[in-house]
């Protein structure tokens, strides 16, 4: 991510929960949970300042996406740590989502996704694709690869919304929500070291 973070905006934000485009700082990162096994995904267009309801709109879709690719991860995954986390995306996003609908409501924000946001049909594009594999290594590795690209651009979103946010409560949810999705981002490096080698598509079904 995805006031989605607001949380719509936060509650992406730590998770994503994983942002957006133009912005230089995470303008080219790959936006879904499938870094190898699918092409990159690019972000949002924040060419244009982002408002509030842009920010909490796309955080929104960024936790919301990586919930669900989480609940993906713990019935098809194969490794006990890559089910553990695909446990933790769940928990956690889910959890960074509600603070952000929650504070979206407390500041009467309607989130609003930003002009030419490509981020839902780009999740549903990476989750398509995760579910047309079959369960073992490569799928193991490629959603473990889709999440350490995706929390990579979650980090970049969080830093652009922090600077375009107005809403002093935004940016202190923004603040809170950083170090948890650092800790997701290192704890996918670590399972993604773990597993090793690049998933590619001939691991998907015929």
């Amino acid at each position: 991510m995805r006031m989605t973070s607001l949380v719509a905006a936060v509650g992406v934000v730590a998770l994503v929960a994983c942002a957006k485009k133009d912005n230089d700082d995470y303008a080219k990162t790959d936006t879904t949970a499938v870094a190898a096994a699918t092409p990159a995904t690019p972000a949002p267009d924040t060419s244009a300042k982002l408002t509030d309801a842009n920010i909490a709109a796309l955080l929104d879709e960024a936790n919301a996406g990586d919930s669900a690719t989480g609940k993906l991860a713990t019935q098809k995954g194969t490794k006990a740590d890559v089910k553990a986390f695909g446990t933790l995306m769940m928990r956690d996003h889910h959890a960074l989502r509600v603070k952000g609908l929650d504070l979206v409501k407390k500041l009467n924000v309607t989130p609003a996704a930003p002009a030419n946001d490509s981020l839902p049909s780009k999740v549903k594009a990476a989750q398509d694709n995760l579910n047309s594999m079959d369960k073992g290594a490569g799928w193991d590795k490629a959603y473990i690869d889709g999440e350490v690209a995706t929390h990579q651009m979650v980090l970049g979103l969080i830093d652009a919304a922090k600077g375009a946010a107005q809403a002093p409560e935004l940016k202190s949810l923004l603040d809170a929500a950083r170090p948890n999705i650092e800790m997701h981002l290192k704890r996918a490096q670590d399972i993604q070291a773990k597993l090793g080698g690049t998933a590619t598509d001939s691991t998907k079904k015929p």
